[in-house]
């Protein structure tokens, strides 16, 4: 008689993407701020009646400074925020120095909120504290809500914004540096890329693609329409 006893099968898990590394954000704002921002600069300058040759100045010169913005605005807030982070974690590893019972009773009532019974959260609380270098992120983790070790880089925020924008912003001006005039066919460029980067956004944040798509080309001619409007009056106006 066989003795071989069936063990049950080990639960492959699904690996997560990467939701906290400091890319995503600037890279979508970036590559969507790039495209509306420059095709509504553009359609402006159109709308004031601005010739070819203006018209490409205008949008590289739109390009080049936004995605310089974008660059620098990315870099100083992620940075000011991982500063202010640390400076949190030093005021969280004073106090378990200063006062660790009262650390110890905080982390046991934490995790009795969260079900533990007290004699298990305070063994748990008592054994991470023992620890000190895992006492502090412990506390971190559970008190700020974020990793100690996994902090956003202000250059990956920094590099992704402006090589994004510059993606984004190029689009409507390529047609005019062809060759070609008028808004027609920089429109209806402008209004795929607006579909396309709408719709990737959509996929990646596992929303309906069709939401994303319309939502971004919904906004983006709203703006190029107002810019269009104000530059056309500009522009009636300076004749």
């Amino acid at each position: 008689m066989s003795t071989d006893v069936a063990l049950p099968s080990v639960e492959k898990h699904q690996h997560h993407r990467d939701v906290t590394g400091g890319w995503l954000r600037p890279a979508v704002f970036g590559a969507m701020d790039g495209l509306v921002s420059n095709f509504a600069l553009i359609s402006g300058v159109v709308g004031g009646g601005a010739p070819n040759a203006i018209v490409v100045m205008t949008g590289l010169a739109g390009l080049a400074a936004g995605a310089c913005a974008m660059a620098a605005g990315e870099y100083t807030s992620v940075t000011s925020q991982a500063e202010l982070m640390r400076a949190e974690i030093d005021i969280e590893k004073a106090e378990l120095r200063r006062n660790p019972e009262g650390e110890l009773a905080e982390l046991t009532a934490l995790y009795e909120a969260r079900g533990l019974d007290a004699g298990t959260a305070a063994l748990v609380a008592t054994q991470l504290t023992e620890q000190p270098e895992l006492a502090w992120r412990v506390h971190v983790r559970e008190e700020l809500g974020v990793d100690p070790d996994d902090l956003p880089s202000p250059y990956v925020a920094a590099i992704s914004s402006f090589i994004a924008f510059a993606l984004g912003a190029i689009i409507p001006v390529l047609p005019f540096m062809l060759g070609v005039t008028g808004l027609v066919v920089t429109g209806l460029i402008s209004m795929l890329g607006l579909l396309a980067l709408g719709a990737t956004v959509a996929r990646l944040t596992a929303r309906p693609w069709w939401l994303g798509a319309g939502r971004q080309l919904l906004l983006g001619g709203i703006a190029a329409a107002a810019t269009f409007g104000i530059g056309s009056l500009v522009g009636v106006g300076l004749s």
